[in-house]
């Protein structure tokens, strides 16, 4: 059943791992800049709002699969 999105979910994933974590050695990006956010923005310019777009894309963009998945599985059950 989830077959054609088996690439999508695995895509997603790999683009949440890798650029959507960085830097691996210390806090990721996106992680300081939702707590940023979170605590106000206080000093934040257009790059820190650039930058949190860019790293938190790819959990959109598995939010979106996820969601694609959980519709289909509704439709085909109900």
């Amino acid at each position: 059943m989830f077959k054609k999105y088996k690439s999508s979910l695995l895509n997603a994933l790999l683009f949440c791992v890798v650029p959507g974590l960085l830097p691996f050695s210390s806090e990721p990006h996106i992680i300081g800049k939702v707590r940023w956010v979170m605590g106000g923005a206080n000093g934040m310019q257009a790059l820190d709002y650039f930058d949190l777009v860019m790293h938190g894309a790819p959990f959109v963009y598995l939010l979106y699969v996820l969601i694609k998945m959980g519709n289909e599985a509704l439709q085909s059950n109900g």
